[in-house]
């Protein structure tokens, strides 16, 4: 199984993604640290919402095949520099969090992982399964 990192900022859905393929029962908590849970690497918000810690991202991506980034489709924030992705040798996903909210643009969203130098980009709803499919096969 490969292993992905999962990048992106507070609350975009990373702990629930990394919980649902973990078949684990979904419960809110704030990321503090990296965590791993078998072949996912949760990553802080904090590491991408602040420069200083980009160092820290690219030094812990160095042992997982595939980077994720999680860009949550309800939220008007661009955390990921344009052409982030071309930091990492190695493949670059985008992850579209939390499409069946009501506020929900996806349009947006991909629109900032595209700058973001992603060209692959799976859409995802976390609490009602859709498209969790698609990452279990990717990391096969």
């Amino acid at each position: 199984m490969k292993k992905i990192m999962l990048i992106g900022e507070t609350s975009s859905g990373k702990t629930t993604l990394t919980q649902v393929l973990n078949d684990k029962e979904i419960g809110y908590k704030k990321t503090q640290a990296l965590e791993y849970a078998n072949n996912i690497l949760d990553t802080p918000g904090e590491y991408i919402e602040n420069r200083r810690y980009y160092n820290a991202i690219i030094m812990s991506s160095v042992d997982y095949d595939i980077i994720g980034f999680v860009q949550d489709s309800t939220s008007n924030n661009i955390v990921f520099p344009p052409n982030f992705a071309s930091m990492f040798n190695k493949k670059v996903i985008g992850i579209i969090t939390k499409i069946d909210c009501c506020n929900s643009d996806v349009k947006k969203a991909k629109e900032y992982l595209e700058r973001a130098g992603v060209g692959n980009i799976f859409y995802i709803d976390s609490i009602s399964n859709r498209g969790i499919e698609n990452i279990r096969k990717l990391l096969q």
